[in-house]
């Protein structure tokens, strides 16, 4: 199974690298020409070459996703958290992703501080509203 990610600028760059050492493409949003991208322009530009967006940006990604029916997943870093957490977040997403052996078609990753992964559906038609303010994770 290959993967395609696209880093938000939310996160760093040096991410690129830690999936590029497991075999999984990744591109940084700004060393691909869109720096400063809103999020709504980047959701777009992100299905048609069928990324996965790796973000900590929970609410806006999540709200922007659920108006889609078809997207190549995203991966959540809820906390905003040092560049050492950040990484080691990352690479349990990484991890997980391989172990599954799936793509993340029409699915969200959250990965929460303590290490914890939740994966679930998430388009325009199976989502839960209610997580984007009040998070639910089982």
């Amino acid at each position: 199974m290959s993967f395609k990610l696209l880093i938000d600028e939310c996160l760093h760059p040096g991410l690129v690298a830690i999936a590029k050492e497991r075999g999984i493409v990744a591109e940084f949003g700004p060393h691909v020409g869109k720096a400063g991208w809103q999020d709504h322009n980047l959701v777009p530009f992100a299905i048609e070459g069928n990324y996965i967006i790796a973000t900590n940006n929970r609410r806006d990604f999540l709200k922007l996703y659920m108006q889609h029916d078809l997207h190549g997943g995203i991966i959540i870093l809820v906390p905003r958290a040092a560049r050492r957490k950040m990484d080691e977040l990352f690479s349990l997403a990484l991890d997980r992703l391989v172990q599954m052996n799936e793509d993340l078609v029409n699915k969200v990753m959250e990965v929460l501080e303590d290490g914890s992964i939740h994966v679930q559906e998430w388009t325009l038609s199976k989502h839960d509203i209610g997580h984007i303010n009040t998070p639910r994770w089982s």
